[in-house]
């Protein structure tokens, strides 16, 4: 740890800043009233009960790397009576979210049975009170009803809780120090602060600001207020200067590769990040990697792909909200309760500039534009606001898809006849995807017979479907993304390192035939990677 010598200081490049919900790590679904009530009914507290079973046995079973990413607490049994404590308090003082979660099911599961093509409106008058004033009830074209959740409504009552929210600082020593993030629960630690402060807070903005501005101890002091007394402070702060921003000059395009589907692209002074999530430098770490240190003074735009937990990061969007001029998102359509808006949730987290783009919308910068690009797939056959986006700069033009499967590749044709010949090209290639269950499973109303559930997965390209795509928007270079590979990722992603994967096979072919078909530059990325190119016009 570094001596507290100097008289300002800044986050050290090893302390995490991770968001919690009622001491559960944040992620969009956890944000927006509904879905954050059902999966605490359906997840987070059968998770707990589960565990006050058989403590031993999670505790295992949560480190056993074969079964990563599984519904484990990852606490020793020696604490076991905190967990009861958290279970006992939330039953407690979040009946309110339960009883919203138990209506909304019930009156679903109910309309479903007995609204069967004639009129609807008679079951207003049925409504649950939980549901009263924030729905409207509707069928499809196939009389199937369906129940409109008005979620920027349920922001507004009982069922939003800000209270519940802080921010947990702590020291990192290693990348597989967090805990799966869905399963686990974050309980108080030696050397950790608890900060209770609700996301929309200003003084999250004045401790990232650390970053660029380090300041004398009183005034962190007074920042974090009660919650840095407990004499943890100072082991989670660096006296050495902060590197000077690494603000592009050109010329041309400069294309970093901050790991995951994180990719910062700079051009005539402006820069655009997609799915923003940077690196903690854990002490012991191996892997190269860029991080809060390698960032320009300033993000133009910062572009969301989806909600999923692996691209809208709270903890680094919180962390850049001081320095970010605009968040791009996909647009949500509000018509079932699991499509829930980000415009919505990063309002509520306090940032001002959200806007929405929906596909082929276009947003202009000095020389270039981004575009909207349509996503399908990779959400179980749930409807899900996502996007991917095309960043022109001059006569480049630069396709980040994220995790969209290319299971219409006229899509990507039509794309090409708006747009003209995409040269570059990031690809996710996570083919095998999680079933529905892993992380919708407690959002249904329903559970589904095992065999639909598994077939209805969270995946992106295979081999085939990545060679459609890239043959669509003719390409000359392409890069595999979004593989969950990076070890920074695995308290989040389950995956481990690639190795001899499915999605590592399907890569290594993609890559493999690209490369025999004359497009020299392709790769899988990995830690991290720099590209720039020459523009004109």
């Amino acid at each position: 740890m570094n001596r507290m010598t100097n008289d300002r200081y800044r986050l050290a490049p090893s302390t995490a800043f991770e968001p919690l919900i009622n001491r559960w790590p944040v992620w969009s679904d956890m944000i927006s009233p509904l879905p954050y009530s059902l999966h605490l009914a359906n997840y987070q507290l059968k998770t707990l009960e589960s565990y006050l079973k058989k403590p031993a046995i999670h505790l295992k079973a949560a480190r056993n790397p074969k079964l990563a990413g599984g519904p484990f607490v990852d606490i020793p049994e020696e604490r076991a009576g905190e967990v009861e404590e958290l279970l006992n308090r939330t039953r407690e003082e979040q009946e309110g979210n339960l009883r919203l979660a138990r209506a909304a099911t019930e009156f679903q599961n109910r309309l479903a049975k007995e609204a069967v093509g004639q009129s609807i409106e008679p079951f207003y008058q049925e409504l649950p009170e939980e549901l009263r004033g924030s729905v409207e009830l509707l069928y499809d074209y196939y009389s199937h009803p369906i129940v409109r959740f008005m979620e920027s409504f349920l922001y507004r009552g009982e069922f939003y809780r800000p209270s519940l929210q802080s921010l947990q600082l702590f020291w990192q020593p290693r990348d597989d120090s967090r805990a799966f993030f869905l399963s686990t629960p974050r309980l108080p630690a030696e050397g950790a602060i608890d900060w209770p402060v609700s996301f929309d807070d200003p003084r999250i903005d004045e401790l990232s600001k650390l970053d660029l501005e380090p300041q004398p101890l009183e005034r962190i002091r007074e920042i974090l207020g009660g919650a840095s007394g407990n004499g943890s402070l100072e082991a989670l702060l660096t006296s050495e200067p902060p590197p000077q921003p690494n603000d592009w000059k050109g010329p041309g395009l400069r294309i970093r590769y901050f790991g995951h589907a994180c990719v910062l692209v700079e051009y005539n002074g402006v820069s655009v990040m997609t799915d923003p999530w940077l690196a903690v430098v854990s002490e012991d770490h191996e892997v190269e990697r860029l991080s809060v240190e390698d960032l320009p003074t300033k993000i133009d735009f910062a572009l969301i792909s989806h909600g999923h937990h692996d691209h809208f990061v709270l903890e680094t969007l919180l962390r850049l909200r001081h320095r970010l001029g605009t968040l791009v998102v996909p647009r949500s359509y509000g018509m079932f309760y699991a499509d829930t808006s980000l415009r919505l949730a990063a309002r509520q987290c306090g940032f001002d500039s959200v806007v929405e783009l929906d596909a082929f919308d276009s947003l202009a910068f000095p020389g270039g534009e981004i575009v909207g690009v349509p996503f399908f797939g990779e959400h179980a056959d749930l409807a899900h606001g996502k996007s991917g986006y095309v960043v022109r700069a001059g006569d480049q033009k630069v396709l980040l898809a994220a995790d969209s499967n290319c299971l219409d590749p006229q899509v990507y044709k039509n794309l090409r006849k708006d747009l003209g010949r995409i040269q570059t090209a990031f690809l996710g290639m996570e083919c095998v995807g999680a079933p529905l269950s892993w992380l919708y499973g407690a959002l249904m109303p329903v559970k589904l017979p095992r065999s639909h559930d598994q077939s209805r997965r969270t995946q992106a390209c295979n081999s085939e479907r990545a060679h459609q795509l890239l043959e669509a928007i003719g390409s000359d270079r392409v890069y595999n993304y979004a593989m969950g590979s990076e070890p920074w990722l695995e308290y989040a992603m389950g995956l481990g390192e690639p190795g001899d994967s499915p999605q590592a096979r399907e890569s290594d072919k993609f890559i493999g035939e690209v490369r025999e078909k004359g497009i020299e530059d392709a790769r899988r990325l990995y830690g991290t990677f720099e590209l720039q190119l020459p523009v004109a016009g």
